[in-house]
């Protein structure tokens, strides 16, 4: 009998060593606990349902416009001679058409961060719908415009994201392939290129993103944080107009200049970097 309780005992205090959190688990947990109020605003807040509602109301107002005025364009890669072309609408998709901050709140509950859990959440296709963007799709594929997805999702994705999309009532049409996705054909995380390759065939009219690489080149926008900031004002006509920016404060490369756009290889560093980028001034 003493025997088997010294084998209970050991047993216990070996359970409990084990599942005392490391000093890295437990930085990695703070790391994700900073994005907290963050996903809390994004899953709660009336004011950023609210925000994004009105990005595409605005969206949507502009469209009959952008039909009519056969030299508007949306992007930078249009190229010449593409007023007769058909129209199109590129989006991003996370963040801007599917709402994954229930994935972020999984990472701060399970301390854990991408891209842990990630492809398990896809793969559920569970993701409502941004607030907004289903009436912006449903009037622009009332107007025969065609309706491209540019994600930099991997192409394991690519069935579930699919099968989301058209859960949820939106604009899919399979004879095109309206999904674009990373790592299909060679594609990076560049979206360059696939809104080239749209454009030889369309005129693009409008873009949606959360991202600042939805509308421009990865590389014109892996900058300083001065420098990216800027771009806000050098693309100043486009936005409210043919470009439409959804507001993400849960992650996004605007991270990234954080770190001079090399991210740090500990978190106690990566905790540093965000605590000297802070300006109190």
């Amino acid at each position: 009998m003493k025997s088997l309780n010294s084998n209970k005992l050991l047993t216990f205090w070996l359970t409990f060593l084990f599942s005392i959190p490391s000093g890295a688990e437990e930085i990695e947990r703070s790391l994700q606990e900073q994005s907290m109020l963050s996903v809390l605003f994004v899953q709660t807040a009336p004011e950023y349902a609210a925000n994004n509602i009105q990005t595409y109301q605005t969206a949507t107002s502009k469209i009959d416009k952008a039909l009519k005025e056969k030299t508007w364009t949306a992007a930078l890669e249009q190229g010449t001679n593409f007023s007769e072309k058909p129209p199109a609408i590129i989006l991003d998709i996370d963040e801007t058409v599917l709402d994954n901050s229930a994935h972020q709140a999984r990472a701060i509950l399970g301390g854990f961060s991408y891209p842990t859990g990630w492809i398990k959440w896809g793969n559920e296709a569970a993701a409502p719908a941004v607030a907004g963007v289903k009436s912006f799709l449903n009037y622009a594929d009332s107007k025969n415009i065609t309706i491209f997805y540019v994600t930099n999702r991997v192409a394991e994705l690519r069935d579930s994201t699919r099968q989301n999309i058209i859960k949820l009532g939106l604009p899919y049409e399979d004879k095109i392939n309206p999904l674009m996705m990373k790592g299909e054909n060679g594609w990076g995380s560049e979206k360059t290129s696939r809104r080239a390759l749209i454009a030889k065939d369309y005129r693009i009219i409008l873009m949606a993103g959360d991202q600042i690489t939805d509308f421009i080149s990865l590389e014109e926008s892996s900058v300083s944080i001065e420098d990216r900031l800027a771009l806000s004002l050098k693309y100043k006509k486009m936005w409210g107009e043919k470009w439409f920016m959804i507001t993400n404060p849960m992650y996004g490369k605007w991270e990234g200049a954080i770190y001079n756009n090399v991210y740090p290889s500990s978190q106690n560093e990566t905790k540093k970097l965000r605590l000297d980028a802070l300006d109190p001034k």
